[in-house]
């Protein structure tokens, strides 16, 4: 499924890619300061193997030419351990919960442009997530603090309007609770970071 979201955003990208200049000035970084946006990552929601539900909003505000402060809601349901690496096992038979777990998750970060529009910028989300077993039953509430890091580079279009931010980035989260045992069994054997890809894009005014 990432792999399917992936591909599409990049040929998204590249087809846009004449169309895109950088900014270099201070003063076009400030003209607008509020932006509101979402991800390419909506994509994932045409899979029909393992539909994440996934809905994100973001919202922020450029404070200084360098920086940046942006609140973020997201709402997904997944049913595989988040800690499974691209690569074979991912979406892998026989690797899914016994269920899946629904997820909200208001988020908060901050961003930093480095030189021209490269950046990176780091977030704090609170995932309050409902399990479900294998009938839809609820079995239980848990509560994941994830820490979102991300390299990348800005991109403009139409003069300044709209952008695009392809980046790399990693999702650790350190605290984890109220995990079924039916799922700590499954997911136990992966790790609690995951390398993804940042696709953001908005609109700014």
């Amino acid at each position: 499924m990432q792999k399917k979201i992936f591909i599409a955003a990049l040929i998204a990208f590249l087809a846009n890619s004449l169309q895109v200049h950088a900014k270099t000035g201070a003063k076009d970084s400030t003209e607008r300061k509020w932006f509101v946006g979402s991800t390419l990552l909506l994509l994932g929601n045409l899979d029909n193997t393992n539909n994440p539900r996934y809905f994100q909003l973001n919202a922020g505000y450029r404070i200084t030419p360098k920086d940046v402060i942006q609140v973020r809601f997201k709402r997904s349901q997944y049913a595989w351990p988040l800690g499974i690496p691209f690569g074979p096992d991912f979406d892998g038979p026989g690797l899914n919960y016994p269920g899946h777990a629904r997820i909200l998750a208001p988020q908060i970060g901050y961003q930093r442009f480095w030189w021209k529009e490269l950046y990176t910028s780091v977030y704090v989300l609170n995932a309050f997530e409902k399990y479900m077993d294998e009938n839809k039953k609820k079995i239980g509430n848990g509560f994941t603090l994830y820490t979102d890091f991300y390299l990348g580079y800005q991109f403009q279009f139409f003069n300044d309007r709209f952008f695009f931010e392809p980046a790399i980035g990693c999702s650790y989260w350190p605290i984890r609770t109220g995990v079924p045992e039916t799922f700590k069994a499954v997911e136990k054997r992966w790790p609690n970071f995951f390398i993804q890809p940042g696709l953001d894009f908005g609109f700014k005014f």
